[in-house]
Formats: C-alpha cells, sequence, structure tokens
C-alpha cells in the first residue's frame, strides 16, 4: 500500500507538471519520475491522472470545511456559499498555472470535460453541505450540478484578474450566486409541481384486482 507520503510526492508531481503543460502531455511515467517514485509505486497509490486530480481536490474539499465554522441561523445561504467559494480560490491559488492548463484541456476535449463534471459534483455536494443546503432527491441533484456550472463560469475570471483583493472574481461570484438563486427558486417550484402531479396521478391510478387463488388439481 502507498504512504500518504507517497501520495503527497505524487499530487505534488502531478500539479507542478500540469502547471508547465496540458493534461494530454502529461504521462504516468513522467508524474513517476518527478515524484522520485517507480511506475510500480506509482500504480499502487492511484489508478491514473483523473484519480490524483481527485484527490487533489478533496484535498481542498477538506482544506476549505476545515476551516469554515457551522452553519448559523444569522449568516444567509448565498453568504456562506460566497465565503466558501472565495476560500477554495484561495486554496487553489498556488496551483493557478495548473487549474488554467487543466481548464483548457477540458474545454478541447468533450469527454475529459465529463470526467471533470463527475469529479466535481462530488465536490459540490460537500460544498453546499457546508453551506446548509441539501443535496438530496431531484431538488438536489439539480442544486448541485447548478453549483458545478456556477463554477464553471466564476473560474475563468478567476484566472484572468491580477488584483491583489480579486475584485473581478468577487463580483462575478456575487453575480453567478444571484443568478443562482433566481435558477433554484424555479427548479424548485418545477420540482414541487412534478411531485403534486405524481402524487394526484398516483391516487388516481385504478389498483389491479387481487388475482383468485387457484385450487390445486386433486390427485
Amino acid at each position: 500500500m502507498a504512504t500518504e507520503k507517497s501520495k503527497a510526492k505524487i499530487v505534488d508531481a502531478f500539479l507542478g507538471l500540469l502547471s508547465e503543460k496540458p493534461y494530454a502531455g502529461i504521462g504516468l511515467g513522467d508524474i513517476a519520475a518527478r515524484a522520485g517514485l517507480t511506475l510500480g509505486e506509482l500504480r499502487s497509490a492511484y489508478d491514473g491522472k483523473l484519480a490524483i486530480l481527485a484527490d487533489f481536490i478533496r484535498q481542498v474539499d477538506s482544506a476549505v470545511l476545515d476551516s469554515t465554522e457551522a452553519p448559523s441561523a444569522e449568516e444567509s445561504r448565498r453568504d456562506r456559499l460566497f465565503d466558501l467559494i472565495m476560500k477554495r480560490l484561495d486554496h487553489m491559488a498556488p496551483h493557478r498555472a495548473a487549474v488554467r492548463h487543466l481548464a483548457e484541456s477540458a474545454r478541447r476535449d468533450p469527454g475529459m470535460a465529463l470526467c471533470l463534471n463527475r469529479i466535481a459534483l462530488d465536490s459540490a455536494r460537500f460544498m453546499l453541505a457546508g453551506a446548509g443546503i441539501s443535496t438530496d432527491g431531484l431538488r438536489g441533484a439539480a442544486r448541485t450540478q447548478g453549483f458545478v456550472l456556477m463554477a464553471a463560469r466564476i473560474v475563468p475570471v478567476w484566472l484572468q484578474d491580477e488584483d491583489p483583493d480579486l475584485s473581478k472574481t468577487m463580483a462575478a461570484v456575487d453575480r453567478a450566486l444571484e443568478h443562482a438563486e433566481t435558477w433554484s427558486h424555479r427548479t424548485d417550484r418545477a420540482a414541487g409541481i412534478l411531485c403534486r402531479v405524481g402524487r394526484k396521478l398516483d391516487r388516481h391510478r385504478p389498483k389491479r384486482a387481487a388475482k383468485p387463488e387457484t385450487e390445486a388439481p386433486a390427485a
């Protein structure tokens, strides 16, 4: 089994390479060599590049959530999401070049974009939970995907924002949250209508009569 020290070396090596070249230009051998490990050691730690990336995202999630207090009644969900998003960007700031190459690669490769979306959905569930927002059921699934799409609009602004105060990024986050809030209300109403229609249909659905039991044939 790979040690946590080996995994940390692999993640750092991968991010270092990703800051220098596109995702597709990074081979598993390159990662192992940069980390000072054998390919066998790399294989025992991760299944591939996407697994390494998912581990990095988990580390960012943990750092953000560990530095965030439990939701309070005084804070709105919008304000809490704003703080969570800005904290995520702060933790990702040392790897901005890597994020830029990753975003460029995803734009060129739809298959990779789908894989990244799956990783982002897992992260989004925890970010929404950190803001006290449910991710259960149809509404929760819509909110989770909405958060991922919202982040996809914010990241390009952040990558171009050279202001130390990240004023453009904060403005983009505020606009995205306002749009998401409106979209969420509409989605909640639509989901509520679908649920009510489903309950009405279920009440009026004819019930099947029980089949009479057949007598066993005489011996």
